[in-house]
């Protein structure tokens, strides 16, 4: 099936084709892109996930091609007009627009205006006025008199219709009409009469035109938004003349009557087909281009969110604060288990402050307390002040945590079934609580789109962004790896090979028979087959197992070289993992085999320096300037410190302690130019900005991080 597919993906991703043949058969066995880029490196040449998931992206556009061609063929073939030649030219073509344009004279249409000119006859006609060296036009047009053709005029107009059709369909002038959007289109917004006041926040957009090749992505994704909200009309256009001027050149000779009718019918045509068509092509390129970017930055945000760096197993008291309602205080084990769960009122109209206090502490020494999470909505501020305040018997940290997407999680059906008993306030507070300890193990139960990082999410093509996004959730899980015996279901469905039902068989395995003692125990799961235990063994781990290897990267398949690297040195597996010193007595080159060679036993040394070490960082307490609790504390001029909580590809926001984030626009990011701001900034990194501007009324902040640190 993909005979020549590796080397078209050669070229289109600039790497060598023998690299993407094997990669492609990898990916064919079903192979996953993490298994893949970790413990096949020999095989692909050490491609890196991005680009084993440009191939396979590539793979399936290039699938979905050969479908569409095929069903083309046999359309053309069943009207009996399939030409060698048009064969030849489709089955070699693997342009999708190419390919639309050669079928577009035989597709089956509406009865259009050229059709009905057809019906009457007119088409003999058509065919001598596109001649243009007839002597007496109107003398051959009357010979078309009878039927439904009343007179000459009538005639003549079926022409123009049939030949504005021909001119529409034909390959060079639609390539010619391109050529002049790639270079010319401009992109115009006008806001609908009496959208003005629904409409304001397109105030931008009322009266915008601009180049189609400089409008950046979340311009687009804008315009199109004000569109479909029907404030906005949008409308993309060429260089009309030079557009017309160049069909012209093409279809018209001489200077005769036929040649005016020609002239007239290319004008009808442009305007009525031709532009349209056209138009609404590159509306969807550039529509496909503002999506795909737009999508790039979400996954990347998503990517550095997930890979926050975790607090670990301690005991935590997870604080979802509120005024009215009080704050929800939940008490959670160093495995995240939910031990206790009450309200406290420290904030008006109530104001139990010292009861609320005396509450915190004895619940902080009840259950050994480690570190105190607070969601960031609502409250946040004022929250962090009276929990900072009270005096424990040990000592606490108090970290602020991003509630993105915890209300979607407390009333879904996955924390239904975790917590039946309870209701959303007390789930919503352990999702807080839980994602001090682990961010990825807890970000997993939400719908990525729901985490509330990147822009127009709802506005870019919900499949492709479903697609990179569940994508990027997997890589990070992966990157990561996961405890067998502690994973949740959601956790284990994202580990490579496995999926939703053997996620389930694995925890339903491991609550009838106890924790994992060994990989090779996994075997045992009901539906593990020898090939879904090679994607997914390298990945999961198990601490304190009889076999040290199980507890980290090392794939079991490599087992045996390192028992072998043991043997050499005269000692245990366990003795060459903490002998730092007895590692670099080996030779690498003596471990090489047809199947196994040096990335990946550079690889499994590293991996035996720090067996099932956390990629993530260590984690930052933080603390925001204490004058500053709203907008109106804010001063032009004044340093403060933030936590980047966004980014787009026009800069990135950060919250400064007040309930609105402050933009730092991309221009204000860095001295030097940057043209993506995540060259610069990373979700939740800890930063200081200078306050440039505050519009009160608008509740906008201008933030700047040139020259400050």
């Amino acid at each position: 099936m993909h005979t020549s597919f590796h080397t078209l993906i050669s070229q289109t991703l600039n790497i060598p084709s023998g690299q993407v043949e094997r990669t492609i058969a990898l990916l064919d066995k079903g192979a996953t892109i993490p298994f893949i880029s970790r413990y096949r490196k020999e095989v692909t040449g050490c491609l890196n996930e991005v680009e084993i998931g440009n191939i396979k992206d590539q793979l399936d556009k290039l699938t979905e091609l050969k479908k569409r061609k095929e069903s083309i063929l046999s359309s053309i073939e069943e009207q009996g007009k399939l030409t060698p030649e048009l064969k030849k030219r489709i089955e070699s073509s693997w342009d999708s627009t190419e390919i639309e344009d050669l079928y577009l004279p035989y597709k089956p249409k509406r009865v259009t205006k050229a059709e009905i000119a057809r019906r009457k006859g007119l088409e003999p006609l058509a065919k001598v006025v596109m001649q243009q060296n007839t002597r007496n036009l109107s003398l051959q047009a009357e010979s078309f008199i009878k039927g439904e053709v009343k007179n000459i005029e009538e005639a003549l107009q079926g022409a123009r219709d049939i030949i504005a059709e021909w001119v529409n369909e034909n390959e060079d002038a639609r390539n010619t009409v391109r050529n002049s959007f790639t270079y010319t289109a401009i992109i115009t917004s006008k806001v609908i009469k009496g959208k003005e006041e629904e409409g304001a926040k397109y105030r931008d957009y009322f009266d915008f035109s601009e180049p189609l090749n400089r409008t950046s992505s979340h311009r687009l994704l804008a315009l199109r938004r004000g569109e479909s909200e029907g404030i906005l009309r949008v409308s993309i256009s060429p260089d009309t003349e030079n557009c017309l001027d160049r069909l012209k050149r093409r279809f018209v000779r001489g200077r005769n009557e036929a040649s005016e009718q020609v002239s007239i019918a290319i004008d009808d045509s442009f305007k009525r087909l031709l532009k349209p068509s056209i138009e609404t092509e590159f509306a969807n390129l550039s529509k496909a281009k503002a999506d795909e970017e737009a999508i790039r930055v979400f996954a990347e945000n998503l990517r550095q969110l997930l890979l926050a760096p975790p607090l670990g197993q301690k005991r935590v008291l997870g604080v979802d604060p509120g005024y009215r309602t009080g704050c929800k205080l939940v008490c959670l084990d160093a495995q995240g288990t939910l031990l206790h769960n009450e309200a406290i009122y420290p904030h008006p109209p109530q104001n139990e402050k010292g009861k609320a206090a005396a509450k915190v502490a004895q619940l902080v020494s009840t259950y050994a307390i480690d570190a105190i999470a607070i969601g960031n909505g609502t409250a946040s501020r004022e929250t962090e002040q009276f929990i900072t305040n009270i005096r424990y018997d040990r000592k606490v940290q108090v970290f602020v945590v991003s509630e993105n997407g915890a209300s979607i999680y407390s009333a879904s059906k996955i924390a239904r079934d975790e917590f039946p008993q309870y209701d959303v306030t007390v789930r919503g507070a352990v999702s807080i609580g839980r994602r001090l300890m682990d961010p990825l193990a807890e970000l997993v139960k939400i719908d990525p789109k729901s985490i509330g990082v990147g822009q127009y999410q709802h506005d870019v093509e919900q499949s492709a962004l479903k697609k990179s996004l569940d994508q990027t959730v997997e890589s990070c899980v992966n990157l990561v790896g996961v405890n067998v015996n502690t994973a949740s279901k959601h956790l284990l469905t994202y580990i490579s090979g496995l999926g939703p039902t053997l996620a389930q068989n694995i925890v339903d395995y491991r609550t009838k028979h106890g924790p994992f003692q060994s990989r090779r125990e996994l075997l045992k799961v009901p539906r593990m087959g020898e090939k879904a235990f090679e994607q997914c063994a390298g990945f999961l781990r198990i601490p304190g197992g009889k076999n040290p290897l199980d507890n980290s990267a090392v794939h079991p398949e490599s087992y045996p070289i390192v028992e072998r690297m043991a043997s050499d040195l005269k000692c245990t597996v366990t003795e060459l993992i903490t002998d730092k010193q007895r590692k670099k007595q080996l030779n690498l080159e003596k471990y090489v085999t047809d199947k196994v060679g040096i990335p990946t036993l550079l690889d499994i040394m590293e991996e035996l320096d720090k067996p099932g070490r956390d990629p993530r960082q260590t984690i930052q307490v933080f603390a925001f300037d204490p004058s500053v609790k709203t907008i109106e504390d804010l001063t032009e001029g004044q340093v403060l410190p933030g936590i980047v909580t966004n980014i787009t590809n026009f800069g990135c926001f950060v919250d400064v302690g007040i309930k609105e984030n402050g933009l730092v626009h991309i221009s204000e990011l860095s001295d030097r130019f940057i043209s993506d701001p995540t060259q610069v900034v990373s979700i939740h990194q800890h930063v200081k900005v200078k306050v440039l501007s505050v519009d009160l009324v608008r509740k906008r902040v201008q933030l700047s991080m040139k020259g400050v640190q």
